[in-house]
């Protein structure tokens, strides 16, 4: 049975390529905890004002819709909160 060839292996090591740090690029995002919170609070008050108000306000032809656009607000701010870093 013929013998299998040995591979000869480079007797030079040349070390892997360092890798540069890649910047972050890190934008101005403070514009964003004041809409969220502005957006809370409004969804807050425009419920709190509906209730207090026993339907009449903050848009009367609404009626019960009015929660809706309260829980809006709110969610259109938990929705500007995934950018805050």
């Amino acid at each position: 049975m013929p013998k299998s060839r040995i591979r000869k292996k480079a007797d030079d090591y040349t070390p892997p390529s360092s890798k540069k740090a890649t910047a972050i690029k890190l934008t101005n995002r403070s514009w964003v905890a004041p809409v969220m919170l502005a957006m809370f609070l409004i969804g807050l008050a425009w419920i709190v004002v509906f209730y207090v108000t026993d339907g009449k306000l903050p848009i009367d032809p609404l009626g019960n819709w009015n929660i809706v656009v309260g829980f809006g607000f709110i969610a259109a701010g938990f929705g500007v909160s995934t950018q805050w870093k």
